[in-house]
């Protein structure tokens, strides 16, 4: 059973990965390259020389875009399927369709958009190459905090299930996830590299392009896992009418 929720899940990430791509590139490549270009210029003006990277531009737009997303996708995709065995009917009552949604609505939230809320994704052009590492480090122990804090989230609702009703007990749980992050996105030290002169349109449309990347995948892996994962749980085979 859990090897074909499996195949569920890296199918929906293989189709949320190729779809992710499409969003990327009409929404994102715009603003990077204009991100670049605003490099490419403060580089000129300062005097240094443009280097040019070992791949491309058209191949990172194309092949190089489209194999990162697929194979993050993929990724995504198989981790969702095992989190959904794990979860499925031991949380709330709700169907396997339902629970794929609900699920991949909650990823969103907890994988992405608490760590984003924190530090924002920037184009190309912005941060110093010598504080890459820290940045990172702050990053994924941002996420991490937003995981534990939904796993917390998960086990306080069971416990108050046990003495409310599944609604204000789902509510309690919430308000703990969120007051969780909103401290730990206090106190975790903040990271402002953009450069003064760095067009504020092309930052904004960066952003909203890599939250909207993110939005499209994680929809996709919802509706396709939530289309044959019932399939699975009833025996029958994915591919068959």
């Amino acid at each position: 059973m859990v090897r074909n929720l499996l195949i569920c899940g890296l199918l929906a990430g293989a189709c949320a990965g190729l779809l992710a791509t499409g969003f990327a590139e009409v929404a994102g490549e715009p603003t990077v390259e204009r991100a670049i270009s605003f490099e490419e210029a403060r580089d000129a003006a300062s005097g240094q020389p443009v280097m040019a990277g070992p791949v491309s531009r058209p191949v990172q737009r194309s092949v190089g875009l489209s194999v990162a997303a697929v194979v993050y996708g993929l990724g995504m995709g198989g981790l969702f399927a095992l989190v959904f065995a794990a979860v499925y009917g031991r949380v709330g009552e709700a169907g396997p369709a339902r629970t794929a949604l609900w699920l991949a609505g909650a990823a969103f939230v907890v994988v992405f958009l608490v760590p984003f809320l924190k530090y924002p994704a920037n184009p190309p052009s912005i941060g110093r190459p010598e504080t890459i590492g820290e940045r990172t480090l702050l990053y994924f122990t941002m996420l991490a905090i937003s995981v534990l804090a939904a796993i917390a989230a998960v086990r306080t609702r069971a416990l108050l299930a046990r003495r409310l009703a599944a609604g204000p007990a789902t509510l309690l749980a919430l308000v703990a996830f969120g007051a969780i992050v909103v401290i730990a996105g206090l106190v975790m030290p903040g990271v402002d590299e953009v450069p003064r002169r760095f067009p504020a349109t092309t930052l904004w449309h960066f952003r909203m392009a890599s939250l909207g990347t993110q939005a499209v995948l994680w929809a996709i892996i919802g509706l396709v896992f939530a289309a044959t994962a019932p399939r699975v749980l009833a025996g029958k085979p994915i591919w068959q009418r």
